[in-house]
């Protein structure tokens, strides 16, 4: 991550017709959107400048401050920029206090993004010099270029073998397109289908139409020729032991959309529900598990599990007194054996199929999985989660409810 000194950010935030500077004067009114504006700015870097963009809170335009107190809590706010989930893939930033040219600013710090286009609310920002603009035909264009040149994340890379053939249009248009872009944004263009695909990741570019790893989960028509272990194993076990008796077995393959819910529509099936109507004038209804809990262990396990090298899918054991959800790949990147499952600790080795599930409902916000699915558990009952986090692969383990 890039770290500017006191004496670069000082030149910085006098240089007005910077395109890798940008001044608020607080987070109040407009300003909260016009700074995720610029961060999706950054992010996308269209200049091709492959520096970090810089944005000051508590800045006037002219770069004399405004007087804003720099508070934890206004700091706090700002960083709930990077996952509350309106940019896009999840932009590469940090957020500090720093005092530059004698006065204390908040200073958010914003990385090229690996796999341009990003997003805010469907729509992509790029500098055009010191001003902001949402980004023209062509300009897109230049960003899928810009992507198919560095090092990208696995989940971009082209399938060799596939051919746009093997996506599914209809899902495209009909549910992923509606879900991930603003109907009025789509109305007001005229991009082609390929067009659009690119824009989303879904294939190289326009002059490729390969299609990436990404389009392959979620359009695929024949996922598992292409990636073989893009899959989930469902059992359900009549004992404590993967010996006992198995009473459902299901392999849940398609596409990532439909995995999913076909899987929340086997924990909704298995969840046992206990009425108690003994200890008071209303009856109290307890599950053995919830279903929230389940659905954000499984939706962790197929964001984050490893796609290359391993033909192995995300397996769920259902026994009488625990559910084992299993991943396929180790920790990854800023996250660790030591700090997994910590809060605020999130790394994507999938940053763009984040994008994607996030698009079609199934995240909410980046990194807030595990500790939505902490309180899932702990107001119905449950024991915490355990978690066995080895470099190859990741077990979740949930308790039955007493």
């Amino acid at each position: 991550m890039t770290n500017y000194s006191d004496a670069e950010l000082s030149t910085m935030l006098t240089e007005i017709e910077s395109d890798l500077t940008e001044r608020k004067e607080s987070f109040q009114g407009d300003a909260p959107s016009k700074i995720r504006q610029a961060v999706c700015a950054f992010a996308n870097d269209l200049p091709n400048h492959r520096k970090a963009g810089v944005i000051f809170v508590g800045a006037r335009d002219d770069g004399t401050p405004s007087g804003l107190p720099i508070t934890d809590a206004l700091l706090l706010s700002l960083t709930d920029i990077k996952t509350d989930g309106n940019i896009v893939p999840p932009p590469s930033m940090t957020v500090q206090k720093r005092l530059v040219s004698g006065v204390e600013l908040a200073v958010l710090t914003v990385e090229p993004a690996d796999a341009p286009p990003a997003r805010f609310k469907g729509q992509i920002w790029i500098r055009t010099g010191p001003r902001r603009d949402i980004a023209t035909q062509q300009d897109e264009r230049i960003l899928n270029e810009k992507r198919r040149h560095r090092d990208r994340p696995f989940d971009v890379r082209p399938v060799p073998s596939a051919t746009i053939a093997d996506l599914d249009r209809r899902l495209f248009e009909g549910v992923y397109l509606p879900s991930s872009i603003p109907i009025a944004l789509l109305d007001a263009n005229n991009r082609s289908y390929e067009e659009r695909l690119a824009s989303l990741k879904m294939i190289a570019s326009t002059d490729d139409t390969t299609p990436t790893v990404l389009g392959t989960l979620v359009l695929g028509t024949r996922t598992r020729d292409f990636l073989p272990g893009a899959y989930i194993q469902f059992l359900r076990i009549r004992g404590t032991t993967i010996p006992d008796p198995v009473v459902d077995d299901r392999v849940i393959d398609g596409p990532i959309g439909e995995v999913l819910k076909k899987t929340d529509d086997k924990f909704a099936a298995h969840i046992r529900t206990a009425v108690e109507i003994t200890s008071g004038p209303v009856e109290i209804r307890r599950h053995d598990y919830p279903l929230e809990g389940l659905q954000q262990f499984v939706r962790n396990a197929v964001l984050h599990r490893n796609y290359e090298g391993t033909n192995a899918p995300v397996r769920v054991y259902w026994f009488d007194d625990r559910v084992e959800i299993i991943s396929p790949g180790g920790p990854y990147g800023s996250v660790t054996r030591q700090n997994f499952g910590q809060p605020g600790i999130a790394d994507y080795r999938n940053p763009n199929l984040a994008e994607a599930l996030h698009g079609l409902g199934f995240i909410q916000r980046f990194g807030y999985g595990i500790g939505i699915a902490r309180q899932a558990l702990q107001k119905n009952g449950n024991p915490p989660p355990e978690f066995d986090v080895q470099q190859s692969h990741v077990i979740v383990t949930v308790r039955r409810s007493p």
